[in-house]
């Protein structure tokens, strides 16, 4: 290599070992660019924890261990870019959707208080899901609030169910008192059944062991717990809660 005959300005060839020392070393096997500016990346796979937790582990350790020269930023991209962009979304899809369930809930009964009503039953299954994440050392990711949003369907539409078959009962001309005690006895059953075969159906992503267990296990772990606790909201506390609230009539 130190052969090589390069041409001068004034048309001479000279060997390169005469312009440049020749040395063997070790160095990266490509530079690569990014606006303008020299990048290397440094790619890691995660276990047996989340993509945000570690990522502010590390965040930590590395402004109080690490100090950049002059010249050099960090950025952190890939799966944890992604994962930044899908929770800004979600912090805007999630109040829009149970807006819009508060909303058609009113359309459907004519009125405000038995939208109000039915839609007690989304904290009470958001506070299921929370809690069956925590007792499983399960983080709140992007699959879990995915959960969530289905959770809140499920519990709206078991409430839906038992209130519309009250007003039902009402028209009907029973008193408020026994169409509330008759359409949960009535009630019962479906509302039971939708809970049960909801549960069932998620109970293999939430015990999952295989490849994308990791994305499986908190979506159904949230869809479990939250409908636990949420089935007893529907059929203990808006049945209790009917009179004072949305009574057609005293």
């Amino acid at each position: 290599m130190g052969n090589l005959l390069i041409p001068t300005a004034h048309g001479e060839l000279v060997p390169l070992s005469r312009v440049a020392a020749i040395r063997v070393d070790t160095g990266p096997a490509q530079i690569s660019r990014e606006h303008v500016q020299r990048r290397i990346v440094v790619e890691n796979n995660i276990r047996g924890r989340d993509l945000g937790s570690f990522v502010s582990e590390a965040q930590r350790v590395i402004a109080r261990e690490i100090l950049l020269p002059t010249g050099y930023e960090l950025t952190w991209g890939g799966q944890f870019q992604h994962l930044q962009e899908a929770s800004r979304r979600l912090a805007v899809v999630v109040p829009i959707t149970l807006l819009l369930i508060l909303g058609v809930l009113s359309v459907i009964f004519g009125a405000m208080r038995p939208a109000l009503l039915i839609f007690l039953n989304v904290p009470l299954a958001l506070s299921g899901g929370i809690v069956a994440l925590w007792l499983r050392g399960l983080p709140l990711s992007i699959s879990a609030v995915i959960g969530f949003i289905a959770l809140f369907g499920i519990a709206v539409l078991n409430g839906v169910v038992l209130v519309s078959h009250i007003r039902q009962l009402e028209t009907e001309g029973l008193s408020t008192d026994q169409a509330v005690i008759q359409g949960a006895m009535d009630r019962l059953r479906p509302v039971l059944m939708t809970a049960l075969v909801a549960s069932l159906g998620f109970l293999p992503m939430a015990v999952a062991t295989s490849m994308g267990a990791e994305v499986q296990r908190p979506l159904a772990t949230v869809v479990i717990g939250g409908l636990f606790t949420s089935t007893l909201l529907t059929l203990m506390i808006i049945p209790a809660l009917y009179k004072r609230v949305c009574a057609q009539r005293a």
